[in-house]
């Protein structure tokens, strides 16, 4: 398997972790945890397992020029980014958060495009519009459960914002990735990350009762943790040593399949024919975003 394939299998393991995220997060929000103190655990349980890993790593040293990058970096791919997804998750609804979010591969595309003339194909184009026609089938065709979910207008406004940022983190943190190893990368990235959000986070973050967190409680957090934030980033780093950041933010769209998948496996919804036309769309758009431009023969 050569290593687009293997970019191509993490890129995709990334969503599917995402999109089970999705329903895994929100029900530990806020009755267990806090927004906002849920991302002090998540960098920090991530920033202390990247160190472990390390040194396993090269030993690379950060250039002085790439410092305020990686700090830049880290506002946009691990505060700005983690901060919104969640609190908009917590005012929201999982299905919303996993079908907004598709405007990721739009923004990133026309960020790509302006900021490092990264050159939009046909073919892009093609797939990131059947994508987000398979996306937009899913939240338009799909009965909304909107328990638990207190502001939603708000919440779905900060997952564009959060969209957005990510699609700038994907953008300025690849260069990174031709210089330095993923484990490099991720431990000073979460490492800053930690820094940066504790004055936001702390305060959330004291008032989680740990003794009286029952398990399925644990284990939940232990996969956002290890899951949701270690495993996922890890993967799109590895990714974008062979992918752009488009093509990386469209496997986006298998976010919204995933967490519908998953909840008809838990039983908390159905399949019908709409989800199964905007499934193949949702494949079909990815298929045509990640696959590389064959070269002219003259």
């Amino acid at each position: 398997m050569d290593n687009r394939a293997l970019a191509i299998l993490a890129a995709t393991g990334a969503s599917t972790i995402y999109g089970i995220n999705h329903t895994i997060a929100k029900g530990l929000m806020p009755v267990y945890i806090e927004p906002f103190g849920f991302i002090l655990l998540r960098v920090t349980g991530a920033a202390i397992l990247f160190w472990i890993i390390s040194f396993w790593g090269p030993k690379e040293k950060i250039a002085t020029s790439d410092w305020p990058r990686i700090v830049v970096c880290t506002i946009f791919g691990m505060v700005i980014n983690m901060l919104l997804f969640f609190k908009g998750l917590s005012l929201s609804t999982p299905i919303n958060s996993s079908v907004i979010i598709t405007v990721s591969p739009i923004l990133v595309l026309i960020l790509a495009a302006i900021l490092i003339k990264e050159r939009i194909t046909p073919l892009k184009i093609i797939g990131i519009v059947t994508g987000l026609a398979g996306a937009l089938t899913l939240v338009l065709f799909s009965t909304e459960k909107t328990f638990n979910a207190p502001n939603i207008p708000l919440g779905n406004l900060l997952f564009i914002i959060n969209a957005f940022s990510y699609g700038l983190y994907l953008i300025l943190v690849k260069p990174l990735t031709a210089k330095y190893h993923p484990f490099t990368l991720m431990k000073w990235l979460f490492l800053f990350g930690i820094i940066i959000n504790f004055p936001i986070t702390i305060s959330e973050f004291s008032r989680v009762e740990w003794t009286a967190l029952p398990t399925d409680a644990m284990w939940k957090m232990a996969f956002v943790v290890v899951g949701t934030t270690f495993a996922t980033y890890l993967l799109n780093i590895f990714a974008l040593k062979e992918l752009s950041a488009s093509t990386i933010s469209a496997f986006i769209y298998l976010q919204p399949l995933v967490a519908i998948a998953f909840a008809v496996g838990t039983g908390a919804d159905s399949l019908n024919t709409v989800k199964i036309i905007a499934a193949l769309l949702v494949f079909v758009g990815v298929y045509l975003v990640s696959r590389k431009a064959k070269p002219i023969r003259v």
